[in-house]
């Protein structure tokens, strides 16, 4: 069993912002597999991915906003008796491009609260994780306020194709484990060179 996380902000004002990225990857893999959400035991959201092949896998929205997401994550694998290198979490992440994937299999948390938050709860910084680029945009706006706002009309077309190419990636991690991800979707485009799949991340 593998669980496939998405971080974000529960509650209308948050939709759609950059933060909830990751919530939007895991909501378009439930639509694809007839996945319908349900309460968790824990403070979070949890639908039931199921592919043609026969592979199957949790999906995990948490509840407790992104500062604290790990508590959601740890319960859920806790309960389900989920393996660290089993669980993949997808976030949002200032520092790529808009649409640009990075996939990893340990690292820092790149300054993101919710990454910080999983590693602190796992212990470890040993997890796959999933990040889509969502850009930063003016350096001088002050950060909180950037990844809490939405997109421009000119930058959704690029980000609701990273979050579909997103959910093709964790359904290849589901599928073939985050090795064969970084290796496919490391890099700049579709199509483009091979990226830096073997590095941690910064």
């Amino acid at each position: 069993m593998k669980l496939i996380a998405g971080l974000g902000n529960p509650g209308r004002d948050y939709r759609g912002t950059r933060h909830n990225v990751g919530f939007e990857v895991v909501d378009l893999l439930a639509s694809r597999h007839g996945g319908g959400w349900e309460a968790a035991k824990v403070d979070g959201m949890i639908a039931r991915l199921r592919m043609a092949d026969g592979d199957s896998a949790l999906l995990l929205k948490p509840l407790t906003y992104m500062n604290l997401s790990g508590e959601a994550v740890q319960g859920i694998a806790h309960y389900f008796k989920i393996d660290t290198p089993d669980i993949l979490i997808v976030a949002d992440d200032v520092n790529l491009p808009l649409g640009r994937l990075r996939a990893r299999k340990t690292g820092t948390e790149g300054g993101h609260n919710g990454l910080r938050s999983v590693a602190q709860i796992l212990g470890t910084i040993d997890y796959p994780r999933l990040r889509v680029g969502v850009g930063r945009g003016d350096e001088r706006r002050e950060l909180a306020d950037h990844v809490l706002s939405r997109f421009d009309a000119d930058e959704i077309p690029g980000i609701e194709a990273a979050i579909a190419r997103a959910a093709d990636a964790a359904e290849t991690f589901v599928t073939s484990g985050i090795d064969v991800v970084m290796n496919r979707y490391n890099r700049a485009a579709e199509g483009g060179p091979a990226g830096d799949a073997t590095q941690t991340d910064t």
